[in-house]
């Protein structure tokens, strides 16, 4: 396999007929990814709501802090989770170190400053203009945030989409931790980068294809759902101007 034209010939072979190796690595990719998800997002929409709408002394510093971590590399929080799971580490005792688990708790942990960022924002947006009229109908601080977040679901499942996006794409942190052992921590960003070392590259093609395709289908599925809040905001208006 010396030309790309051959290697893509052969990695949509792979593709196409069911390769066991290469699908195993697609699922596991997606369970991680998936299961870091929903944790980083139960807690991240909660977070970023409750940020949205409170006001309390030191709020600009900790608003600060969360979009540094915005910008921390992958493989620093790799590097982290790293320390916390090995046997000198404090959560040692958990055995998680190159296991699903290390990689889904570095994948939640980089996907959570992004989830209560972008939601902070969406409610924050939002309250300034209907947070005082939940405010004048006695809804609480804890209450209003749920409610603005509700307000806004639309937006906030392109927040659960783009995170999703960020964390399947993410090599760095997973490499560190789950130690991209074959059948049981490899997922297609390190397999895409040891295959490439290897030079085995329509395995690397044939996953690199999967993951664009994945990736395809997120940024297709967030166009899709703004058109959609888009065509509902059109037609709210469209009924409150008759």
């Amino acid at each position: 396999m010396n030309t790309f034209s051959d290697s893509a010939g052969t990695a949509l072979q792979l593709i196409l007929s069911g390769d066991a190796g290469l699908w195993a690595i697609v699922l596991r990719s997606l369970a991680v990814s998936a299961t870091a998800c929903l944790l980083a997002c139960s807690l991240g929409l909660a977070l970023g709501a409750w940020l949205g709408v409170s006001r309390f002394a030191g709020r600009g510093v900790v608003l600060t802090l969360l979009n540094t971590f915005l910008a921390v590399p992958a493989v620093v929080v790799g590097l982290v989770v790293y320390l916390l799971l090995s046997r000198s580490g404090p959560l040692g005792f958990l055995g998680w170190l190159f296991s699903f688990q290390a990689m889904v708790l570095a994948q939640a942990i980089l996907v959570l400053p992004l989830v209560t960022a972008l939601t902070r924002q969406v409610v924050e947006d939002v309250d300034r203009s209907h947070g005082e009229q939940l405010s004048s109908l006695g809804a609480r601080l804890g209450l209003r945030s749920l409610l603005l977040a509700w307000d806004e679901r639309y937006a906030l499942l392109t927040v659960l989409i783009t995170a999703f996006g960020r964390a399947i794409a993410e090599v760095g942190a997973v490499m560190i931790v789950g130690g991209n052992i074959e059948g049981f921590t490899r997922v297609m960003t390190t397999a895409i980068a040891l295959e490439t070392s290897k030079g085995d590259l329509p395995l690397a093609l044939g996953l690199g294809i999967v993951l664009l395709a994945v990736v395809l289908l997120l940024n297709s599925l967030v166009a899709l759902l703004r058109r959609w809040r888009e065509h509902l905001d059109g037609g709210d208006l469209r009924m409150a101007t008759t």
